[in-house]
Parts: structure tokens; C-alpha cells; sequence
């Protein structure tokens, strides 16, 4: 190998890094949500004991940081789940986003060649097969040509 060769392969992520990457994902969202959890909630105690905490400074400080604590135990598994649900949402989305695009691509570029047209109507066909197998050549050819007229795939 030479040493572009080297350089190249020394810059590619290993799978462990890839796998590694969502559950890093989840985790810095969990925890941001828990951190904004706990923040609301130390905010919306400190504005409900404003008056009393001119008189009492230490209770209210303690108070708020029982608050903090108890918050903390309570939303981390919310924030957990939450995030994890979050998460595997939007790589379900990102992965149907990507295979729409593929497949818009693919179309494309049938339009233009031949070759592929042909093998994508092949695997139509073998598709359409294998749910109700044509009988013989007549009905094998009168569907291709109503799928070919439905989405408009004839040349003229």
C-alpha cells in the first residue's frame, strides 16, 4: 500500500465509533433535557417562595435545593426514555429520508438509461409476481403494460 492508500484508510471511522455515536447522541440529549427539567422546576419553586424567602434565606435555600434533588431523581428516567424515543424517531425518519432520495435517484437515472429501466421493470415484474403468478405470457404482459400506463414509464 502506498501512503495515500494508508493516510485514507487512517481517517475512516471504525464501526465501533459509528456504533458508538447514538448512544453518545442520547445521552448528551438526556441530559440536556434533564438539565432544562431541573432549571424550570428550580425557577418555578424560586418564583412561588419569592415572598417568603426575604424573611427565611437558608430555608429557601435549602428548599431549593431539595428541589433540585428530588427533580434530578424524578426526570431522569423520564428524560432517559424520552430521549430515546426522540432519538431512534428521527433516525427512522433520516433513514426514510434517505431511501426516498435513493429511490428518486435511481428513477432518474432510468429515465435516461435503458439497461437500468429494463432491470427495474424486470423487478416489478418478479414483485408482482410473487404475490399472484401470471398464468401465462398474455396476463404476465397485460399487467406490465397497465403498470407501465399507471406510472407513465412508456416512451413515445
Amino acid at each position: 500500500m502506498n501512503t495515500a492508500t494508508k493516510s485514507i484508510l487512517g481517517q475512516m471511522p471504525t464501526q465501533t465509533a459509528v456504533a458508538a455515536a447514538p448512544a453518545t447522541s442520547t445521552k448528551a440529549l438526556a441530559t440536556l433535557m434533564l438539565a432544562a427539567g431541573v432549571a424550570a422546576l428550580v425557577v418555578l419553586t424560586d418564583q412561588m417562595i419569592d415572598s417568603w424567602a426575604e424573611s427565611h434565606v437558608v430555608a429557601a435555600w435549602l428548599a431549593l435545593w431539595a428541589v433540585a434533588a428530588v427533580a434530578i431523581g424524578v426526570l431522569r428516567g423520564v428524560t432517559r426514555a424520552l430521549a430515546q424515543n426522540l432519538m431512534s424517531g428521527l433516525d427512522a425518519w433520516s433513514a426514510h429520508v434517505a431511501r426516498r432520495r435513493a429511490d428518486e435517484r435511481l428513477w432518474a437515472m432510468a429515465q435516461t438509461d435503458s439497461r437500468l429501466m429494463n432491470d427495474l421493470q424486470t423487478a416489478m415484474d418478479r414483485a408482482s409476481n410473487e404475490t399472484q403468478p401470471a398464468k401465462d405470457i398474455a396476463t404476465l404482459m397485460t399487467r406490465r403494460t397497465a403498470r407501465m400506463l399507471q406510472s407513465r414509464m412508456y416512451y413515445i
